[in-house]
């Protein structure tokens, strides 16, 4: 997880958010890793996901691999 002052990390919602109350935010200002947050929680903890395993999350996503619910 990452821990501190998020505040000036820049977020922006996933694309593959629904737009109702499922919203995922990411940063893409961290090297190395992908900053993911829930965008109803913006001052609670963000995983630090590692790029080449976000990479795969985001391929299975566009594959149709995953289900949600």
């Amino acid at each position: 997880m990452i821990n501190g002052d998020q505040k000036h990390t820049t977020w922006r919602k996933s694309s593959y958010s629904n737009g109702q109350s499922s919203c995922v935010e990411v940063s893409d200002h961290v090297p190395g890793t992908v900053p993911v947050r829930d965008s109803k929680h913006p001052d609670g903890p963000a995983l630090a996901v590692p790029v080449p395993v976000w990479a795969a999350f985001v391929t299975a996503v566009r594959a149709g691999r995953l289900r949600s619910g």
